[in-house]
């Protein structure tokens, strides 16, 4: 065995086997964060593309080369505005510090125990209502649609804003940290098919938010009085108020839950 030989690659050989891991790293945390949302499909379809291209050239199909070949000249332009969600999700994650983090955590498990017992309030009463959880992705473009706030998160607050013919109590309200930013708020519905058709408004409303930002959004029903959760496009429900705790504290992960998970699309 030659020691002179593998000491003379070794210096060449380690950055790019650096180089290798670091992108595979990228690559995988970059799907894995697109897993469960829309854009995933999105990948696998320039996935196909791609193929479909390369089988063309190898079959030499002028044409329909050509034509895949516009298509992905124009596609970085294209993936800007179908991703634009995600890419916005990702940098704030990305631009928040560690510091933030821990800061909201320390907040989180008080404003779960006031919003479960919120939803366990209006749920008994048959009353709609419908919560935003703020997370990495600020709301700020939604409140002006709606009443500025900056109170404290109480149960008792969030139950007098959803009694029913007060002015506020159609819209939605938002909660970010641990203070209450927006009343009445309206969100963005849906714009895919909704297959339940027992799903109303808040539902649909809740469900279009959760497809555009990284927000938890909690609904009540008002005519089956069961709680739901919106999250990355899906509907998961029905849920008790102690789960809806728990998914808020992080202690639990919606994924986990017993219940329906229904989808727009």
């Amino acid at each position: 065995m030659n020691l002179d030989a593998y000491r003379f690659l070794i210096p060449k050989l380690w950055p790019d086997a650096v180089e290798i891991l670091l992108v595979a790293f990228v690559i995988y945390r970059f799907l894995l964060f697109l897993v469960g949302t829309r854009a995933i499909q999105i990948v696998v379809g320039l996935v196909i593309l791609s193929l479909a291209y390369f089988a063309a050239v190898l079959a030499k199909f002028t044409m329909v080369s050509y034509l895949l070949g516009v298509v992905f000249t124009f596609a970085p332009f294209a993936a800007v505005v179908m991703f634009q969600p995600e890419l916005r999700n990702a940098l704030a994650r990305l631009g928040q510090s560690r510091l933030m983090r821990a800061f909201a955590r320390g907040n989180r498990q008080s404003v779960a125990e006031e919003v479960s017992d919120a939803l366990d309030r209006l749920a008994r009463a048959g009353t709609g209502a419908i919560i935003v959880v703020e997370r990495d992705l600020a709301l700020d473009e939604y409140l002006p649609s709606g009443v500025p706030m900056e109170a404290k998160v109480s149960a008792a607050l969030l139950t007098t804003i959803f009694t029913p013919y007060s002015p506020l109590h159609d819209g939605a309200v938002v909660v970010r940290g641990d203070r209450i930013v927006g009343a009445g708020v309206v969100l963005p519905l849906t714009q895919y098919r909704v297959a339940d058709k027992s799903l109303g408004t808040r539902h649909r409303a809740a469900l279009g938010l959760s497809e555009e930002t990284d927000a938890t959004i909690l609904v009540v029903s008002e005519e089956t009085s069961t709680i739901s959760i919106a999250s990355s496009g899906k509907l998961y429900r029905p849920l008790s108020a102690e789960q809806v705790r728990d998914v808020l504290s992080g202690g639990t992960r919606l994924e986990s839950l017993v219940g329906t998970a229904a989808s727009a699309g």
